[in-house]
């Protein structure tokens, strides 16, 4: 069962550390786009797996809470990674692809369309801007199958 690490999983070591966001959110149809804080802090689980543990801001005023998974599985090519948060019931369960520039990460999975009668496909899309600043963009695929912008993070390193 041993396995060395891949450059893939090296990739994952910038996302450590401890960090601010300022989340920027489409609540909805005819509602304005709200603003959220909060941090995160992620660490490497041996050499192959990043957790990243969350706290901020909810629309209602209370704290959410978030644990995301990634890793790089060889035998399948790609990245996966899981996603859940305080606020909701459903587990995320992500297959990713990084870009040829080897800055962005996409992350694809499939929940509860916004209207709440069926599925869809979403991208969180992680790219690293620098060794210290990241965005974290989140899209959904609408029915007429274009790609709607739903939620755009930038996150600061506090600390290493």
């Amino acid at each position: 069962m041993h396995t060395d690490p891949a450059p893939e999983h090296a990739w994952l070591r910038h996302l450590i550390g401890r960090w601010r966001y300022t989340a920027d959110c489409l609540m909805g149809p005819d509602q304005p786009r709200q603003t959220f804080t909060g941090t995160e802090t992620a660490r490497m689980l041996g050499d192959f797996w990043l957790i990243a543990e969350g706290e901020g801001e909810m629309p209602d005023g209370d704290t959410g809470r978030s644990l995301l998974t990634i890793g790089f599985d060889p035998a399948r090519g790609g990245y996966t990674g899981t996603w859940v948060g305080s606020m909701m019931t459903r587990l995320w369960v992500y297959e990713g692809r990084m870009d040829e520039s080897g800055r962005e990460l996409t992350l694809a999975a499939e929940g509860p369309d916004f209207s709440g009668t069926g599925m869809a496909l979403y991208h969180d899309i992680h790219r690293i801007e620098s060794e210290d600043r990241r965005l974290v963009v989140s899209k959904v695929r609408m029915p007429d199958g274009s790609w709607q912008e739903f939620m755009t993070a930038v996150y600061t390193r506090i600390a290493a």
